[in-house]
């Protein structure tokens, strides 16, 4: 397998460069979606990739999705490469591991977020107001403590170098009208206490998570990344300690070298040191190898 920082595939047109993914359109109907190695903190894409990120939460979107395909349909439609269409036969070893082909989908303007455990933003919120998303909570709780029941808390979705802002539920169905808004509220709760319980049958425990849907044939999709060290906090189990912050298998570890930086959270970042590189993809590799049961393979 290759590091691969950026795409350039001639086959087919380049739909969008996000963050993390590069989208090629290759019919009106499909998609080729390939995770690099890129890595944002902020907001902010930074120089240096971490190898074989993309691989690793390319398959382990490939793992949950295949245990949550009897909850919710998602937009998947090839992760072989070798049965990728013919042009594309020019790239299989930058491929390899890190594309998928999906159905076009319809992204629903809203990010659904999961919160099993007080953190991060809802813990600065709770601090700051004593609720989260418009979800009153009991006074006295302390960072990292679990929620029960998990919270459902949505937030808007930014483009390319904005913020996304957490939102009430009854924002989320102004949004997508009381409907659908339920419905996913319904489906994401599910779908993360299914992860959730797996996880810690691996010592994982799955503070909170984000989900994305699109709409397929009129129906809600599971698509993007699913509970990957990106888009989710995932604590070691046997190192839980309500009261502080807690170690992880996700990027939270490159975030805080990064809060003691000298650094505004804006464009240009601070270059990341070899040490600070390796111990991030180190926690990837394990999130993944814990998870699954398989051992990542770069060669």
């Amino acid at each position: 397998m290759q590091v691969v920082v950026k795409t350039d595939i001639k086959a087919y047109p380049l739909h969008s460069r996000g963050k993390v993914r590069d989208i090629y359109a290759v019919d009106e109907a499909t998609l080729l979606i390939v995770t690099t190695d890129r890595m944002s903190a902020f907001d902010v894409i930074l120089d240096e990739p971490v190898p074989y990120k993309g691989v690793i939460l390319n398959k382990i979107t490939l793992f949950w999705m295949e245990k949550f395909k009897d909850i919710i349909p998602n937009h998947l439609l090839e992760s072989d490469v070798s049965c990728f269409p013919a042009p594309l036969a020019p790239y299989a070893d930058m491929l390899e591991g890190r594309a998928v082909l999906v159905r076009r989908a319809a992204p629903l303007p809203v990010e659904c977020i999961v919160r099993g455990y007080i953190t991060g933003s809802g813990w600065k919120d709770y601090q700051a107001q004593g609720s989260l998303c418009g979800h009153t909570l009991p006074p006295g709780l302390r960072e990292s403590d679990k929620l029960t029941p998990a919270l459902f808390t949505p937030s808007t979705k930014a483009g390319l170098g904005g913020h996304d802002e957490n939102i009430s539920v009854a924002e989320a169905a102004r949004l997508l009208g009381a409907g659908m808004a339920g419905e996913i509220e319904k489906i994401s709760l599910a779908i993360y206490e299914m992860g959730r319980a797996y996880a810690a049958g691996r010592d994982i425990l799955v503070a909170d998570t984000k989900f994305e849907f699109g709409m397929i044939d009129g129906r809600p999709h599971l698509i993007d990344e699913v509970l990957t060290p990106d888009s989710s906090r995932f604590w070691p189990s046997a190192e839980y300690e309500p009261g502080r912050g807690q170690p992880s298998f996700d990027k939270q570890y490159l975030r805080d070298w990064l809060k003691k930086q000298p650094w505004n959270m804006r464009p240009p970042p601070p270059a990341l040191p070899a040490a600070i590189i390796e111990a991030t993809a180190a926690r990837y590799r394990d999130a993944y190898e814990i998870l699954t049961g398989e051992t990542l393979r770069s060669n």
